[in-house]
């Protein structure tokens, strides 16, 4: 089974954002805000992953996509940052940053580049054609 780029992005950050709001558990402190945590990492996740899936489909270099990755995590990252304090700023962008480094290597090294639906659509009147000239030739 192999998935596009954005579906791929989708499903390892959900999955890394998840891991990064339930890493909340080992700071008792946050115990009171435990659901917005795990939220707000999870659509951190889910965000980073599809616009870094997106990108990945555009730029076929893997330095390029683990830079996309990373800047768009940091700028999701800062937002949580601005919202909860300067205090917790390591706390929180260091686990985004390898989030969308992952990310954006998971994306450009596993996913595959998406076919529109119009090209899929056209390509088994293309074979055929091919076939009845092939027929026809003969």
């Amino acid at each position: 089974m192999s998935l596009t780029k954005p579906m791929l992005g989708l499903a390892v950050g959900g999955l890394l954002g998840l891991l990064d709001g339930l890493s909340g558990f080992f700071e008792p402190s946050l115990a009171p805000v435990m659901g917005s945590v795990i939220t707000f990492s999870l659509l951190k996740g889910l965000v980073a992953g599809v616009v870094t899936g997106y990108v990945s489909q555009r730029v076929h270099s893997m330095l390029l996509g683990i830079l996309a990755g990373i800047g768009i995590a940091a700028a999701l990252s800062l937002l949580v940052v601005l919202q909860a304090g300067m205090a917790l700023f390591l706390d929180i962008m260091i686990p985004g940053l390898l989030l969308g480094a992952i990310v954006g290597f998971a994306t450009q090294r596993f996913g595959r580049t998406g076919v529109s639906a119009a090209a899929a659509r056209q390509a088994p009147d293309f074979e055929r054609s091919i076939f009845e000239r092939n027929a026809n030739d003969t």
